[in-house]
């Protein structure tokens, strides 16, 4: 039922707007729920349901202290200290348990400490900082205040970014908030359960089938676990994609193409099966689907499959295989139809053993349910579970901010847990491996990253024309000025900017996108000048610099082969960074950790490295894994892919679902293990996937 709910008490009466007593309600529109119309934003936040104010985590950024241990950190010195004390002294006569750990505090008992009782004389941190508003004029207050601003909710809004008057209107009893505030599964029962009279049924008909229809196309994608105030900013590449594939089916559209760019990137296998099941809605409804993937699953529920390699780079491009799974030939050349037909497999190894550990203890972040998890050291760890059950949360959030806070005394950020205990002297470090590019520019390249490219411009200024010229490594750098081009500055292209279009790459006249000097290209080694080593491949390089292993080329030959061995041998030297994916930046990062061969052990924690990878590559990526392993460190995984999962030492399965229903620990041990358990979406697959029986 759709109410006018300001204050119960109150007379509301309709005649053009809703009158109020002395207040104006303007008649309701589709802009009234709208933070991005001036008609409904608040005008506090101005729609954005954030402002610059005192930040809790900052105020309390540990919060496993209580208010009596020092939770409230500007309450602290010779002087505030006076503050605690007073509100420890009058909060006791209201029974406020001083002695709990802040984050075990209740709604009401954390309003209490914030905004205080006036009545009785309670001043709790609102008021703290309206003191130091008042004498804003001493520089050590400003300063005080400054070290606790940042980005907060709201007050007026309460993050809502809507005007307060929207929320005094309710469908069912709640409000535009409270709605879109709902896990998609349970709005859609609250939607197909809403009570309504004759008339406001005819009024509510369409849009509620409309809102439900999409709802439902959300739902058959795996994302119930979303509410629908998510940023879109924080969805991951799946689920945006998955987002926009709903759009597809809402649209009712026969006779288009849909092109798919690996739609099950960060998709459980439980879910894998419901994109394909939207896949083949869309197809049987009169389209053509073709998606580009690598999963096992979805290639096997294909009609026709296109196969192109044998390998990568040079060595690829050609079309080794085109038709239905059921006529693939035995003994191809093609990697897709050996694996497919189990010509080729991914061996299960010997599972490593390990006694040192280290154990999270109360992780909360997020939707993590005060859960104590143990990490093995010096093995594969795989973190698993269905999107959205708090993976992430766990390994990035709490296990790396952690370490890294007790290791390098970081403290970037709040944890949410009860702290860390185990083995951290066995540790010099911990590194999170993501996809982010390796450079910010474009003369950044893998030979330089690698460490490869210094070695070999040594060898360059070793040459008989660089010494009588007095060339010097630094020329053969197109990072600084003597030998790069002067018209680009060693990128090989000019940049047009264009006012209202994308800015335009045309190639360097000067230097024809060879980066260099004339007369740095005289400077040649074995028949090949700098640039031409810049434009072979990995692969390439490695043969042309073994085949006269003098000590520098040995160097280049050593750090070259580490690229080789996580699979990027296809790549060019030269190639720009800005032009790499990210599953091949994050190998790239890979490779310089095995080159280092003076590292101390350390942790290396990895967010779906085999987005973007064939079997073939995976097969060379656990290699590189195990390489690792074998210098001491240990690898932390978190993962969809089941041919990592078969693979690893020891599993974490937290779940049991997404959202509200995630966040627990599943099971954990090895993959026999968890494949016993039968509340586990990841075992009941990895069961198959081993081919056990329980």
């Amino acid at each position: 039922m759709v109410v006018i709910d300001g204050d119960t008490t109150r007379n509301y009466r309709y005649t053009g707007l809703l009158l109020d007593g002395e207040n104006q309600i303007d008649t309701p529109t589709e802009h009234t729920f709208s933070f991005n119309s001036p008609v409904g934003a608040c005008p506090t936040c101005q729609g954005f349901g954030k402002v610059i104010g005192v930040h809790e985590d900052l105020v309390v950024p540990d919060r496993n202290l209580s208010v009596y241990q020092g939770a409230v950190q500007c309450w602290r010195g010779n002087t505030m200290s006076n503050w605690q004390k007073d509100f420890i002294r009058k909060a006791s006569a209201v029974d406020f348990p001083i002695h709990r750990a802040y984050y075990k505090l209740t709604p009401s008992e954390k309003q209490l400490l914030w905004k205080g009782n006036e009545q009785l004389e309670i001043y709790g941190i609102e008021e703290f900082f309206k003191f130091v508003d008042a004498n804003s004029y001493k520089i050590q207050y400003r300063v005080m205040k400054s070290r606790y601003l940042g980005k907060t909710i709201c007050p007026d809004c309460q993050g809502s970014r809507l005007k307060k008057e929207a929320m005094w209107i309710k469908v069912g009893g709640k409000n535009i908030q409270e709605i879109i505030g709902m896990q998609l599964t349970d709005l859609h029962s609250f939607l197909s359960h809403l009570s309504l009279n004759e008339q406001e049924k005819k009024i509510a008909r369409r849009p509620l089938l409309e809102i439900l229809q999409r709802i439902g196309f959300l739902l058959e994608v795996g994302l119930g676990y979303l509410t629908l105030d998510r940023f879109s900013n924080t969805l991951s590449g799946g689920e945006s994609q998955r987002v926009s594939l709903t759009r597809c089916l809402g649209s009712g559209l026969v006779g288009s193409m849909y092109i798919l760019d690996e739609p099950s990137i960060g998709l459980h296998v439980k879910d894998t099966h419901l994109l394909i099941k939207t896949l083949k809605r869309l197809r049987d409804s009169g389209n053509s689907v073709i998606v580009v993937e690598h999963d096992e699953e979805i290639m096997r529920e294909a009609d026709y499959l296109i196969d192109i390699g044998p390998n990568a780079g040079r060595l690829g491009g050609e079309i080794i295989y085109q038709g239905a799974l059921d006529q693939m030939p035995a003994h191809s050349d093609s990697h897709t139809v050996r694996y497919l037909t189990r010509e080729d497999q991914i061996e299960i190894p010997t599972r490593r053993k390990w006694r040192n550990f280290i154990e999270i203890v109360g992780a909360r972040r997020n939707n993590l349910k005060d859960i104590n998890v143990v990490f093995p050291l010096n093995v594969m760890t795989v973190v698993t579970g269905v999107s959205g059950s708090g993976k992430s949360s766990l390994v990035q959030d709490v296990l790396f901010q952690e370490i890294n806070n007790k290791i390098n005394n970081a403290q970037t950020a709040k944890t949410d847990s009860q702290g860390i205990k185990g083995d951290i002297q066995c540790l010099d470090n911990i590194y999170f491996v993501n996809q982010s590019s390796i450079g910010k520019n474009a003369r950044s390249n893998p030979a330089i990253y690698i460490g490869a490219y210094e070695e070999i411009r040594k060898l360059f200024a070793d040459q008989q024309l660089s010494k009588q010229m007095l060339y010097g490594s630094s020329h053969f750098s197109f990072n600084v000025e003597g030998g790069r081009c002067d018209e680009c500055k060693g990128e090989g292209t000019i940049t047009v900017e264009m006012q209202f279009m994308a800015d335009l790459k045309l190639t360097c006249e000067a230097c024809q996108g060879k980066r260099f000097k004339p007369e740095i290209l005289e400077v040649e080694y074995r028949g090949k000048n700098i640039h031409d080593v810049l434009e072979m491949t990995v692969d390439q390089s490695i043969e042309f610099f073994s085949e006269k292993p003098q000590a520098t080329e040995k160097k280049i030959v050593r750090r070259l082969k580490t690229l080789q061995d996580v699979g990027l041998g296809y790549i060019k030297l030269g190639q720009s960074s800005s032009t790499l994916s990210g599953g091949e930046n994050q190998r790239l990062k890979l490779a310089s950790y095995l080159s280092d061969d003076t590292m101390k052990p350390a942790m290396f924690i990895f967010d779906e490295p085999t987005t973007g990878l064939h079997f073939h590559d995976i097969k060379i990526l656990l290699k590189a894994f195990n390489a690792l392993i074998e210098k001491g460190h240990t690898v932390v995984i978190i993962e969809h892919n089941m041919e990592i999962i078969q693979c690893a030492d020891y599993i974490i399965d937290l779940g049991p679902d997404g959202g509200r229903a995630g966040g627990e620990l599943v099971c954990c041990g090895t993959p026999e293990e968890v494949a016993a358990c039968d509340r586990s979406y990841t075992g009941q697959y990895l069961r198959k996937k081993l081919r056990l029986t329980v």
